[in-house]
């Protein structure tokens, strides 16, 4: 296909089909190229934002190079170096992540990754991540779509977790957690905890804990804020998804029933979108974007960019407790049936995330 001189699609050919670069107002079915053209497999988001800058793309005969046109799968016709592109019909793996695998498509140690544990030719990815020391659930589909109303706090998606800490556990320090402490990215939202155990030979307390979101490491690094390191943790739910009988490594194909709950968790936040998004902080207003590059799917090749620095590491529980943040008093919670469950007249103790949030955002 011969490169063409950079223009705007749609200044001299939008009579002839050829793709506008404004944004539409109705959801009229269409979404970026670069969007479209990383879920047919061609590339990650970025790759194929290249692909586009370099002339490689064209839209009903036109060549697109620049960013930000809109195309409609259904009736234009793309190409990508003069082949014909088609997208990937929808796929979505349910799986128990075990230790030790990441969730990232590339990486430049070599680590063994949880997409290689499906047999899936398709440009699949890992929603709602976890890191490589912790295990659970993790969703795996090639619908950005879903993935973006799973991850994003403005729609309320419970995750939850079973969290297994070192010593003991006091009700300031799960007070501080499930109000939320400040990281490096900013403060982190408003959870609840809940004791269900302590294992006395281990030297650790078993505590249950719901949120909405999930950055990298936050809910080590929460834990770590408060004083108290986390020794194991494992996701057990997604929604309406549980763990079941899945076992480390096992996985199963989810269908459209299955994850109704997605389209409900989105209708819930239009018909509250005013009063839910007041409730966020302001950097969790903004919708997310899948992180391109390493991880926007199975690479061609090897490679990906280099992870950065891990910030509010367990060093800093130290200096947290020194300061007053893990004061290990007299309120020590010491039975894992008795004083380590919360009386029934406890503000918060049945409470849900979303009631939980807005009674902290009203306080």
């Amino acid at each position: 296909m011969a490169k063409a001189t950079p223009r705007d699609p749609g200044d001299e050919a939008r009579s002839e089909g050829a793709p506008s670069g404004k944004s539409q107002e109705a959801d009229d079915g269409r979404e970026r190229l670069h969007k479209f053209l990383a879920s047919t497999g061609a590339g990650s988001r970025r790759e194929c934002e290249t692909f586009i800058a370099q002339g490689r793309a064209s839209v009903n005969g036109h060549t697109v190079v620049k960013m930000g046109v809109k195309v409609d799968p259904d009736s234009d016709r793309i190409l990508l170096d003069g082949e014909r592109v088609q997208p990937e019909s929808r796929v979505y793996y349910l799986m128990n992540k075990p230790a030790g695998y990441i969730c990232t498509n590339s990486d430049e140690r070599g680590r063994p990754r949880a997409v290689d544990l499906i047999r899936d030719t398709k440009r699949i990815y890992t929603v709602g991540r976890l890191d490589a020391d912790s295990t659970g659930l993790v969703l795996l589909t090639n619908d950005g779509g879903i993935a973006n109303i799973v991850c994003h706090p403005r729609y309320r998606v419970e995750k939850r977790y079973q969290v297994h800490v070192r010593g003991n556990v006091n009700r300031e320090q799960v007070a501080k957690v499930e109000a939320g402490v400040w990281l490096a990215e900013g403060r982190s939202s408003p959870a609840t905890v809940k004791p269900i155990g302590r294992n006395p030979k281990r030297g650790e307390t078993i505590l249950e804990m719901t949120l909405f979101e999930g950055r990298n490491r936050e809910i080590r690094r929460v834990f770590a804020k408060v004083g108290l390191t986390v020794r194991r943790l494992q996701r057990t739910s997604i929604g309406p998804l549980v763990l079941g009988d899945l076992v480390p490594g096992a996985y199963r194909k989810l269908s459209r029933a299955d994850l109704v709950f997605v389209g409900e968790a989105e209708q819930m936040y239009l018909a509250n979108q005013a009063a839910w998004d007041a409730e966020l902080p302001a950097e969790e207003r903004r919708p997310r974007r899948r992180p391109q590059g390493g991880g926007g799917g199975r690479p061609r090749s090897g490679g990906g960019g280099k992870q950065g620095p891990r910030r509010d590491s367990g060093r800093d529980a130290g200096r947290d407790a020194r300061q007053g943040g893990g004061s290990r008093g007299p309120g020590l919670w010491r039975s894992v049936f008795c004083s380590i469950s919360f009386s029934k007249g406890d503000s918060h103790g049945n409470q849900s995330p979303g009631a939980r949030l807005r009674q902290l955002h009203h306080a």
